[in-house]
Formats: structure tokens, sequence, C-alpha cells
């Protein structure tokens, strides 16, 4: 290995799944063939086709502190977590702001959810639900003080988490990440699958049957270093992580492009970015799932992709052995891979029968299989690929060398040049300005937006394809197709994989999942409706946006409370500054349901009045919408004549331990964050105009904002005016978040001239000021995340 300044390595290794509750009880089982798929033991079976799971059994996972408040898939996620921080020789970060969790999930807290529609309802479930409760319960164990978040990828969250982690790193923005996935067996998935026929009866088999998948459970954790931290401390160096590539279908919610495209797009990328040849891969752990439909387009990647590239690849599915872990599957193929690559062994695919096999020579050529059997082969580098619901693909290389990466980030320029609102006010951004400048305070106490045939027709969209979505979508794929309309930004078959999509939400598809578990508690969990079920994950909405925009290109969804809309900023700058792509959709969108609504109120934060920032009540007004911002490198942005509302400057992320769903204690995290911000955008406080904040009228939140930024400008916060939106808004969450910052944008654009806003003091008193928009250059945005999540963002004129 030799140095460069822009190597991530894996330092620990943690896994938990049916096969094993430990690394090594899972390899030596994967290697000796043990498949850990058995009639369920957990869930009610009557009349599902279907009882077959791959179901973790582990009497210790609740032995930690605060493991009541945990879901049972931050109980596996921090028991794995816990192994790969001991691997790798690390016991406690301490609140080192260098050291993060980034946890891939796709049902999040599902057991939590079916508890609640089934144990009467008790409020103590409701912060267990959300996919955001993970990594901060796991970086609660831990005392990580960097950037903490959840990635909704559906299958493919787990993979995209490495890689996301990956990027930090050759950021400089962390040292060491535990990185990730988490997902357990539980009623909405089982029930869902059911209804799209998807499960195979008798155990799935990979590249074989191809009937339908099994379903699993378990999380994976790999502890990703830089070379330079791993070195210092002397750590043991499993291996690099070369190149990781994202990309999206724009084809279909739940089928894969038959074509293979989206998937070699992410392999090709993952190739490319790794600095390798297509021959250097000498192992592939597949995506695998055992359908039809996903494996023959992988099957036909695989070909397209090496035939006569590479006669030497190995491929296999340990999915026969674990079960589709769903959100933990590329986390845990991860450790599989990487154990495979360090011990020079391929792993099997079960199922095959003897009458399989010819069968399986004709479809594979010379791809071998590895059917049934473990075997030796002297590796370098392997793959591990992850597709998901939504048409997300991930695909990750590890190698034992150095290769030569070409993801490396640069702090070039980067604008805003479209913006997208859909608020409980109105639609689109010339109907949000003309409300900004009435300034109108709230006059109720629980608001909605809504979209319908007037917003598809303007976008041009069809309303055979509004009928498929979910509110969260909904919100979602208007305020994204007005940012590109705004933007004049037109997708053609050309520059579709040079635009990507970010999306940031706090609760996703939560509302959804409550929908879907309240039928099955009712009626069964045979009962389950294949229309409702994709709609389920919180990438769905991802998903429906790379669908009607035609937007191949990167594509995620993070999920850590209010602060995502502001984090998906972050993330799509990041893959700006990296070159992955010219542009970015940058959103943030929550809905406001009955549903929301019900589990807002059991946590008794939302206000039966209007209640206004900085007033001392114990509660917000609740709200919802989605606003989204194109961001584009400012060079591509010029070439192509864009309109330019301002420069996308720094931003800066951090985490304060507090208990999941509190905010007090944690407003250090708020300072660490924008210090973070104005270093990466190079400035200092002084630069600093104005400040755009998230109090929402409930003190503890409140309170929070005003230490927090006390702690960083002093007495010189009272000469910066602080807007707060939620005075008008309501708490949108993270269409909150990402509408903040496209106010700022349009004040520097001159759409919106003044705007009303606090003064506060060094002794923490407020009043009432205002902001001209001729007088900004550089304004900071803020947003927090309960559990003590922060990210803050410059933008400049």
């Amino acid at each position: 290995m030799t140095e460069n300044n822009n190597r991530a390595v894996i330092t620990g290794l943690g896994m938990i799944c049916a096969i094993g509750n430990s690394v090594d009880e899972a390899w030596n089982n994967a290697i000796n063939s043990v498949s850990g798929i058995h009639k369920t033991t957990t869930l009610d079976t009557t009349d599902c086709y279907a009882d077959l799971a791959a179901e973790v059994k582990c009497d210790t996972l609740g032995d930690f502190e605060g493991s009541e408040d945990a879901d049972r898939s931050a109980q596996l996620c921090i028991k794995a977590a816990g192994e790969a921080m001991k691997d790798a020789g690390l016991d406690d970060f301490a609140g080192d702001p260098k050291a993060s969790v980034i946890i891939g999930s796709c049902v999040g807290g599902a057991v939590s959810i079916s508890d609640y529609y089934e144990h009467g309802k008790k409020a103590s479930d409701v912060t267990k639900m959300p996919i955001s409760s993970i990594a901060p319960q796991v970086a609660g164990q831990c005392h990580a003080g960097g950037v903490v978040t959840n990635i909704a990828n559906a299958c493919a969250a787990g993979t995209i988490s490495i890689a996301y982690a990956c990027e930090l790193i050759r950021a400089g923005k962390a040292d060491v990440v535990l990185a990730g996935g988490s997902d357990t067996f539980a009623a909405v998935p089982y029930a869902g699958f059911l209804s799209l026929h998807a499960l195979d009866a008798d155990g799935c088999s990979p590249f074989n049957r191809c009937t339908g998948i099994t379903l699993g459970e378990g999380s994976g954790v790999v502890v990703v270093e830089s070379y330079e931290h791993a070195k210092a401390r002397n750590a043991k160096m499993y291996c690099e992580v070369l190149g990781a590539g994202v990309s999206s279908d724009a084809h279909h919610i739940t089928a894969p492009r038959p074509d293979g495209e989206g998937q070699m797009e992410a392999i090709n990328r993952a190739i490319k970015n790794s600095g390798l040849k297509k021959s250097d891969i000498g192992y592939v752990n597949a995506h695998g799932t055992g359908t039809a439909k996903n494996d023959d387009a992988e099957f036909l990647s695989l070909h397209t992709i090496f035939d006569g590239e590479n006669d030497n690849l190995s491929v296999s599915s340990t999915k026969a052995m674990t079960g589709h872990c769903l959100g933990a599957a590329g986390a845990i193929e991860a450790v599989f891979s990487i154990k495979a690559l360090t011990t020079n062994t391929v792993v099997p695919t079960l199922g095959f029968k003897d009458e399989d096999m010819d069968k399986l020579a004709e479809k594979a050529g010379k791809i071998d299989f590895c059917p049934n059997k473990a075997h030796e082969k002297e590796l370098t580098s392997v793959m591990n690929n992850s597709f998901a619901f939504g048409g997300n693909n991930a695909s990750i290389i590890f190698s034992k060398e150095a290769g030569n990466v070409t993801v490396k980030e640069e702090k070039k320029p980067l604008v805003i040049t479209g913006i997208g609102v859909v608020t409980p006010s109105g639609n689109g951004v010339d109907t949000y300005v003309a409300n900004a400048v009435k300034n109108e305070a709230l006059t109720e106490a629980n608001l909605r937006s809504s979209v319908g045939k007037e917003d598809y027709n303007a976008l041009g969209l069809k309303m055979s394809f509004y009928r498929k979505l979910d509110n969260f979508s909904l919100l979602q794929a208007v305020s994204g197709m007005e940012a590109l309309k705004d933007a004049d930004y037109t997708v053609t078959d050309d520059n579709a994989t040079d635009i990507g999509i970010i999306v940031g939400t706090s609760e996703g598809a939560l509302g959804t999942c409550c929908d879907f578990q309240s039928m099955i508690t009712e009626k069964g969990n045979a009962s389950g409706s294949a229309f409702k079920f994709p709609n389920t994950v919180y990438n769905a909405a991802g998903g429906y946006l790379s669908i009607c925009s035609g937007i191949k290109g990167y594509n995620v969804t993070v999920t850590n409370g209010a602060q995502s809309g502001l984090a998906s900023m972050a993330y799509a700058m990041s893959v700006l500054r990296s070159g992955q792509e010219n542009a970015m959709l940058a959103t943030g969108s929550d809905e406001n349901s009955d549903i929301m609504t019900e589990l807002f109120g059991k946590l008794g934060v939302t206000s039966e009045s209007v209640v206004t920032p900085f007033a001392g009540n114990d509660g917000f007004v609740l709200s919802d919408g989605s606003a989204s911002v194109l961001i584009e490198d400012e060079k591509a942005a010029r070439e192509r004549g864009a309109r330019i509302y301002c420069h996308a400057a720094g931003y800066g992320m951090a985490h304060s331990n507090v208990k999941f769903g509190t905010l007090t204690g944690s407003e250090a995290g708020l300072t660490n964050a924008v210090n973070n911000a104005l270093a990466d955008a190079g400035m200092t406080i002084d630069d600093i105009d104005a400040v755009f904040g998230f109090a929402n009228g409930m003190k503890a939140v409140d309170d929070v904002e005003i230490k927090g930024l006390t702690a960083v400008f002093g007495d010189k916060l009272a000469e910066k005016p602080v807007v707060e939106l939620k005075e008008v808004l309501g708490e949108s969450r993270a269409a909150a978040a990402t509408t903040a910052a496209a106010h700022a944008a349009l004040m520097f654009a001159g759409k919106i001239h003044s705007q009303e806003a606090y003064s506060i003091a060094a002794d923490g008193s407020v009043s009432k000021t205002n902001v001209e928009a001729s007088k900004l250059n550089n304004v900071l945005v803020v947003a927090y995340g309960a559990g003590g999540s922060y990210t803050a963002i410059v933008l400049s004129k």
C-alpha cells in the first residue's frame, strides 16, 4: 500500500444474521454451506402461502443501557457495531467530531410499528418507529460527534452507507466511520412481499429456480477509516475501499430495468472510480435475490460488463443462507466480501440440485457461480452489488491493493439554479414569494399541504402516474419537478446520468407504513395490499421522482430528523465536489397525515393552538411540505446559460449525544456544525450577515438554538438577524430546513426584498427586527435532528 491523502480502509467488522451472532460464526457457517432459513417462529402465517424466514436467534440483544428505548433494528445494529469497534481496537469516541455513524435501513422500526397497533398504541413505541432512530442510538453507545445519519435506500442502503462513509473520509469530514445497515423480520415487509407474490414458499434459490425471495434480518457494520488515521494508531487493515457507484433506473418502483442499464451504470461507475480494470475483479457478491426479474437483469448486467473482459470471475449470492436482509443486506454482504477477499475463499450459492447444473452452465458461461460449496481462489479485488426498490443501484469494490481512486473532492464553486416548493399556503416559487411578501402569521395549529391535477398539468405529469403515489411521494414529485422547471433544466438521454437526487426526510414513509400495518393487524398478514406496499419504503419518493424526471444518476434518501432537509444539500454538495455529477436535486420532504398527527400527538410535542418562536411554549404547530433546490457545478451551470440564485459555499455537520427524541443539552452539536460550515466556506463569523434558524415555538428547541448560536457568535449574534420561517410555515421538519435555504436564495436573487426576523442578545433575550435582502452577502442556515444531530449550510450572494 502506498500513501496518499485519498484512501479509505476497513479496520473492523461486525455482523449478526441468521447463520451467526458474530462475524466468525457467520463466516464459518457460510463457508460450510449452512442455511439459516427455517419456518418463522415470530409472525402469524395463517392463510399465507410462504412461511419461511431467516431469523436471528440471540439472547443478548438487549444487553446495553437504553435498550428498552430501541427497536429491534437498533438493537441488532448496536450489537454488530460493538463487535466492529472491538475488532478495530476502538473503545469510545468520546465525542470526537470526526467520528461518524452512517447506518442504512429499509423498514427501520417495523417491529415497534407492529407493537403500536397490536398492543394499545403506546407513546413509547413512537420514537422507535422511524429509520432515523437507528444511527443516533448507535452513536449514543460509542459517543460519535461527527456526521450521524441514516441511509434509507431500501435494499441498497447498507452498501450506500459504506460508500458515503468513504466520501466523508476523502472529503476530510471524518477520520473514522461506523457504516453499515440493519433491518428486522417484521409484519410489514412480510405481508408486503406476500402481496406481491414475491416470496418463495420453498426458500430462495438465487440464479437457479428464481421463484421468489426469503426474508431475513440482521445487521452488518464495518469500521471505515482514513489510511492516515488507521496507520497512526497502528490498526490492522483488512483492505482498501477503492470505489463505489450509485445510480437510478428511472424505470419502475419495484421492478428493475430488464436491460440492466441502471445496474450496469452503478457497476461501471464503481470500476471507473476505483481505477481498476474489469479483469481485476476476482469475485462478486451479487444482489442475487432469487426473483426472476432481479436475477435475469443481474445475469445480463454481469455478462454484458465482464464477458470478454474477465474470464476468471466468480459470483455468488449469500442470500440463500442469510435470507434477504433488506437494508442490512449490502452491509452483511460487504462483510462476507471482505472475508472472502482476506481469506481467498469464494462463498457458495446454495440451492442447486444435480439436475440444475446443465441449466446453470448454459446461463453462466465462463462465470463461476460457485454452486453449493465454497472454494479457494486467490483474490486481489472483490465487488459487492445491491439493487433496490425505487430502481436504486449501488456497487462497491474492496481490494488488497491501493489502486488509483479517481473520486477526489475538490472545493469547486457550486450554485443554486432552481427552486421548487410545496407548502400549506400554496405551491410553486411565484406563490411562495407572494405569500412571503405578506409574511402572514399562522392562523391554524395543524397545517397540511396539497397537490393535485393543477400541479401535475403545470408540470406535464400524467394523472395515471399521480394515482400510484402516496401523499409523501406526491409532495416530493411536485417540488422536485418544479425545481427542474424553475432551473430550465431539461433531462435528456444525453445528460440523465449527469444529474442525481438526494431526498432528505425526517419520517419519510412512516405514515404509509403505519397505514399498511393497521390494515394487516385488523385483517391478517395475508391481506396486505400490493398497491400500498411499494410506498412503505422511504426511498419510494426519490424513486418516483427519478421516474417522472428521467434522472438516472446518484439517488439517495437520507433521514435523521428535521435537519435531513439540509443534510440532503450537504450530501449533494459532496457528490458535486467529487465530480460524480454536474447537477443534484437536493430536497426536504415530510407529510402531515392523520396518522402523523396522531403519532406526534402521542409524543405530546404539538400545540393545540398557534404558537410562535421564543414564546416559551411546550409544543409546535405541526405542518408539512416539500422543498427542492437544484445545485450545480458553477462551470456547468454557466455553460448552459443557467440563471443563478446564489452560491452554496460550505457545509458542516455534527452530533451531540442526547436521548433520541430529545434535544436539550445538545447545543454543542449545533455549535460544531456551524463552525465546520464556516471553516468549509473559508469564512469567519464576521462574514455572516444573517441566520436562518430552526426555532419552532417549542421551548426545548428554541433554547438550544439560542445557546448554540450564542456560543458561536457571542455578543455579535445581536448584529445577525435570525429568520424563523416556522413562524409562518409551521414545523414541516425536513421540508422546513430546505425551504429556509430556498428562501435565502430567493432573497439573494431579489425575489424577496425584506423579511421579519429576530435579534438575539448575548443574554438570550429576543426582540423583533428586520433584514433587508440588499444587505445580504453571506447567510447561515441551520437545522436540528431530535437526538442531537445538526447541519449548517453557508450560502453566498
